[in-house]
């Protein structure tokens, strides 16, 4: 290629892989993965050889293996092919812990993804960040990618942040930005066909409530069982809720709380209080209160409270499976 002629310059590389020029110099430096020419003795110039060896370090670093480690597995060759990965629910492997592999995160006993993840994170390495996303999910499953990679990680930033006065928030940000854009991808289209006729699954922050992340995944999850679903974001004011749940019919409403600031028992019993159809046909929504805002408040009995991913869509589809058999 033309742009390979006299090599590349660091800028240059580091654009292309969407790594930090400064992170280049440390791998040359610490690991010796560098550039082969110098131009003047000074200048770094990137072949292609070079670029691909940068390519295998990214690669592998994204999946959790240390820096030492993986600059000697990139400078001595292309990985050998990696194992069949598990079943859909089937849980990742867990790897001895490597101390010190998450730039400073508290992640704890985690998979090795999530170390991975975060350090790509860490040093906001973009282009790591997505392929590991695309990865995860395309290996594992979207419940497992969520609740055993994406959620600890995107939990560990969380707590970073907060412990590090105004650091770590472009890092939480970023991280953010990715793990909404891969969930909106795994959930595709709206579902159709054989379920279109189900009532949706209304999903929505209560007011004052702006983490949606989970109820994305969640989405993404209904997308998968085909379930239609409607999305209203973050903060949702309590008449555009009560509105859009008389206008819809919805087979259930799931109410996310991050905090229990946010927590709001009484739009719960409201909600689940509200009917609509003809007399005598008159019918009301599953509430669902999720996140770990709600814990410790009292509901009604039978209130559905979801413990997780896993769990809320194994309740939504029942319940949507009900209302549907009920329609029949």
């Amino acid at each position: 290629m033309t742009e390979f002629a006299h090599g590349l310059t660091t800028g240059a590389v580091a654009r292309r892989l969407g790594v930090a020029p400064t992170t280049l110099r440390s791998w040359d430096r610490r690991y010796g993965i560098g550039p082969a020419a110098r131009e003047d003795g000074r200048h770094r110039r990137w072949t292609p050889e070079d670029v691909a060896v940068l390519h295998e370090m990214c690669r592998l670093t994204s999946s959790g293996i240390p820096p030492a480690e993986a600059a000697r597995a990139a400078l001595a060759g292309p990985a050998p092919a990696p194992p069949t990965p598990p079943t859909e629910g089937e849980p990742l492997p867990r790897p001895a812990r490597r101390p010190g592999s998450g730039n400073g995160l508290p992640l704890g006993a985690v998979r090795q993804e999530c170390r991975g993840l975060g350090r790509a994170a860490v040093r906001l390495d973009a282009w790591a960040v997505d392929d590991m996303l695309a990865s995860v999910i395309a290996q594992y499953g979207l419940v497992t990618a969520w609740e055993e990679v994406m959620a600890p990680t995107l939990h560990a930033v969380g707590r970073k942040w907060e412990t590090s006065g105004d650091r770590y928030v472009e890092v939480e940000h970023l991280l953010s930005w990715h793990v909404s854009s891969a969930l909106r991808r795994a959930a595709g289209p709206p579902p159709s066909g054989s379920r279109a006729g189900v009532p949706p699954v209304l999903l929505a922050c209560v007011p004052g409530e702006q983490h949606t992340l989970a109820l994305e995944a969640l989405a993404a999850g209904l997308a998968e069982l085909g379930l239609p679903t409607l999305m209203f974001g973050p903060a949702v004011p309590p008449e555009a809720l009560d509105q859009a749940v008389r206008r819809t019919g919805p087979a259930a409403v799931v109410l996310w709380s991050q905090a229990r600031s946010t927590a709001n028992p009484p739009l719960a019993r409201h909600v689940a209080d509200t009917v609509w159809g003809v007399r005598g046909a008159r019918a009301r929504p599953a509430v669902l209160p999720a996140g770990p805002g709600w814990a410790g408040q009292s509901f009604a009995p039978g209130t559905l409270r979801p413990g997780g991913l896993r769990d809320a869509l194994a309740l939504l589809r029942g319940l949507c499976d009900a209302v549907a058999a009920g329609q029949s």
